[in-house]
């Protein structure tokens, strides 16, 4: 007898982007990798290539055998690398029982699970039997890395999160809305009518948003009235939760749509995604939820001409429209901060007691077995905080620094995205010492390749106008190749370049050293 496989009726669904590649930051690296099949033919052999690379790059590891193996645990976790024959162990240890429509069951199934939020906003398209494409959005993450220029990643997210759908042919969903265009008329509409004399959208009041049916801006915007008008700010998070499960048609469902879930994990989620935009910032020290006001323009070109959208029910057509760069979006000229880079500093040291910064350094320096839980730093993503954090441990123990990070920052002095090649990480000073401050998160043989020829290249330069300049170079182990590069510099050039675990970077700054005796820490 014949067995007709039903396919699931939609229904009403918070907003969960995705599952597998919840670190929106790794998408670059995972489109990076599956470039080097443009053009090909998807099929499982193909597939289990790009799985290979996956593994190797330690973008994906299995739970059933990788963590539970001490020897490959141990590498994962460290500076070493997977040879291919331990890359071929762990998949053929790890089979994957899973399922998804299109694809062979086990790994191919697999693969479309991790890439499907790739291909839903539009970086790449794939199809079994089909060649894999790579669309303008994709390479302009391509581009971000190979020419260290993050304003292009940027540039990627803004270009498809305006344009994301929850109803598109990815998602069997009800809802019908373009989530980051609703945020916006949310926003805009509290800045004509503020309630309680505030024109933002609080965290918890993003989880409207997240489990709306529509995309009717004053259906939100007359809840968060009801809620701020009876109980000012001081609601409690189960009266938001009702709410929102009565919006997914969900009363009683408790069970399947936990509270934390609603009310934490996806608005986090959220958050985190539309920050990646450079168009939303933090205010109320984390408690709220504003656009930024040096990208009032794009905002408004955005609500202009995105707050109606065409619905596609193929999937390739949607890629299309979500793959294609809107040039006038993108190009929109920012304007300038009114906060200058040293005061967002003195802000933002005199708010985080050393404790916080310490501790938020280790968690960097853990390689992703520790999570920031600081309503703020959460929301950054690593690289950047760690040049944040940096500079504002630099400034909290030398009082008479001078203190200049070259990431660029919003209104509310918090950092938006990293600094960009051909300029140093940070830029320290005062009458009697000139340093440049390096930091990364690279661990492995990448970091010297990566890092020390280009802060070669800048201590270089710095040296033309301060003779006695010299480097500190921070990650969170530092590989024996960068010790071997950095020997190489001062032996050829007299370029001196100290290089400091984080946390041989955090002991020696509060065991009170002066800032000149930092050239003189010996090697651990």
């Amino acid at each position: 007898m014949l067995q007709i496989m039903r396919s699931r009726k939609p229904e009403l669904k918070p907003l969960l982007f995705s599952t597998t590649v919840r670190n929106p930051e790794r998408i670059k690296d995972y489109v990076k990798i599956i470039s080097n099949y443009q053009g090909k033919v998807l099929n499982n052999d193909i597939i289990m290539k790009i799985i290979a690379d996956i593994i190797k790059n330690k973008l994906y590891y299995t739970q059933k055998y990788e963590q539970k193996n001490k020897q490959l645990w141990e590498i994962y976790n460290s500076d070493k690398e997977f040879s291919d024959e331990q890359v071929q162990d762990i998949i053929i240890n790890s089979p994957q029982e899973h399922k998804e429509a299109g694809f062979d069951k086990g790994w191919p199934s697999r693969f479309d699970t991790i890439f499907k939020i790739i291909k839903e906003f539009g970086f790449i398209y794939y199809e079994i039997n089909k060649p894999i494409e790579i669309s303008q959005t994709g390479q302009l993450l391509i581009n971000s890395i190979v020419n260290s220029n993050p304003e292009l990643e940027e540039q990627a997210f803004l270009n498809s999160l305006v344009k994301y759908q929850r109803v598109n042919p990815f998602r069997k969903v009800l809802n019908e809305n373009a989530p980051f265009t609703l945020l916006l008329k949310v926003l805009k509409k509290l800045k004509e009518e503020p309630i309680n004399d505030n024109n933002m959208i609080s965290k918890k009041e993003i989880s409207f948003i997240i489990c709306s049916q529509n995309d009717d801006e004053n259906e939100i915007y007359n809840k968060i009235k009801d809620i701020r008008e009876k109980f000012g700010f001081d609601y409690s998070d189960d009266i938001i939760y009702d709410i929102c499960l009565k919006d997914l048609n969900a009363e009683g469902q408790e069970k399947r749509f936990k509270k934390t879930n609603i009310l934490r994990e996806l608005p986090d989620d959220f958050i985190r995604k539309m920050r990646m935009t450079g168009l939303i910032a933090l205010r109320g020290y984390g408690r709220f939820i504003d656009y930024n006001t040096e990208e009032i323009e794009k905002i408004n070109y955005i609500l202009e001409n995105y707050s109606n959208y065409e619905k596609y029910d193929e999937a390739h057509k949607y890629y299309l429209y979500m793959s294609k760069t809107d040039e006038n979006l993108i190009n929109i000229t920012s304007k300038p901060v009114s906060i200058t880079i040293e005061e967002s500093i003195q802000k933002w040291t005199s708010y985080f007691d050393w404790e916080t910064i310490k501790n938020e350094l280790l968690i960097l320096s853990s390689n992703g077995k520790s999570k920031s839980k600081n309503d703020i730093l959460k929301y950054i993503d690593e690289p950047t905080r760690l040049e944040f954090l940096t500079s504002l441990a630099l400034k909290k123990w030398f009082s008479d620094l001078t203190v200049k990070p070259n990431y660029l920052i919003d209104d509310e002095g918090l950092p938006r995205r990293h600094a960009g090649g051909g300029l140093p990480d940070i830029v320290c000073y005062n009458s009697n010492n000139y340093s440049l401050f390096e930091v990364t998160l690279l661990t492995g043989n990448q970091q010297c390749v990566r890092e020390l020829p280009s802060i070669g290249d800048h201590l270089r330069e710095s040296r033309k106008t301060n003779e006695n300049a010299f480097s500190v170079f921070i990650a969170p182990t530092i590989h024996h190749r960068s010790y071997e590069y950095a020997e190489f510099l001062n032996f050829k050039d007299k370029l001196l370049i100290v290089l400091l675990s984080i946390i041989q970077f955090t002991r020696s700054i509060e065991s009170g050293i002066e800032f000149d005796k930092l050239k003189n820490i010996e090697v651990e």
